[in-house]
């Protein structure tokens, strides 16, 4: 959870205004989180706390309503409606939220039902909500062993049917100036950013360098490498000044929980 929030931070800054340069620094005076942790929150709060996505969704965005750069329009007015429906997109919102099932449910089929119970609320479209499966199968497969870092490529192809291209022409593609909005490219882009790297924080900055959706990608990067690599503590500590209390209080109770299962 806290691999997705870290990377929507660092992120944020480069989405609309910088450009994200070697070696540039983490944390800015204009970092700040976005829907994604937002989003993110949401979703870790209706699993802890019973509630359901649509109802942990709404309470958290309308709570947060002009968030770093916005919500997506057609999110925003999921948000606002009287009686907010499904609305057939494969944004990759989807994507970026779903973290915590990755790590609060034990069993594939749990994973795979509740990411697509996380993204059906809003991201309606079969590409919204396989986004969404993806990546909290990836984030459950790694964290409790069940594949290789080397075997990743493979079991997304195989079970999802993504293609993972190569990082250059990634990069390519976003300084060119393409924003990669939707499941089909952020998903497998951020997999590949975290292929690539040799650690945690090498995994946000490779997201971060492909440009583009740089929140978005970078917080799907981080919440897969969290899964893998060690979060480094300065990082964890840094990103808590960025965080309202409310926020902070769903992330320790998430991770109170986690390491209660682990000794458990």
């Amino acid at each position: 959870m806290l691999g997705a929030i870290i990377g929507d931070i660092i992120g944020s800054r480069f989405e609309f205004d910088e450009t994200p340069a070697e070696g540039f620094e983490l944390f800015g005076q204009h970092c700040s989180y976005t829907d994604d942790t937002i989003c993110t929150v949401a979703i870790a709060d209706a699993i802890l706390n019973g509630r359901s996505y649509k109802e942990a969704l709404l309470d958290w965005c309308r709570r947060y309503p002009e968030p770093m750069g916005a919500y997506g329009s057609m999110f925003q007015q999921w948000i606002h409606s009287a009686n907010p429906q499904p609305y057939n997109s494969y944004g990759n919102g989807s994507a970026m939220r779903v973290s915590a099932v990755g790590w609060l449910f034990d069993d594939y089929h749990d994973v795979m039902r509740e990411a697509r119970n996380s993204a059906i609320v809003s991201h309606g479209h079969r590409e919204g909500i396989k986004g969404a499966q993806c990546v909290a199968t990836l984030i459950y497969w790694l964290r409790t062993v069940r594949i290789t870092k080397n075997e990743v490529e493979h079991a997304v192809r195989k079970n999802f049917g993504y293609e993972i291209p190569p990082l250059r022409d990634i990069y390519k593609i976003g300084h060119e100036g393409h924003f990669d909005g939707i499941c089909q490219e952020t998903v497998p882009w951020a997999i590949r950013c975290f292929l690539d790297s040799q650690n945690f924080e090498d995994a946000i900055r490779t997201a971060v360098m492909a440009r583009g959706d740089t929140d978005t990608k970078a917080a799907i990067c981080g919440s897969i490498a969290e899964a893998y690599y060690e979060v480094p503590e300065e990082m964890i500590e840094r990103v808590y000044d960025y965080l309202p209390d409310d926020m902070l209080q769903v992330i320790e109770q998430f991770y109170t929980r986690i390491q209660t299962d682990i000794k458990g």
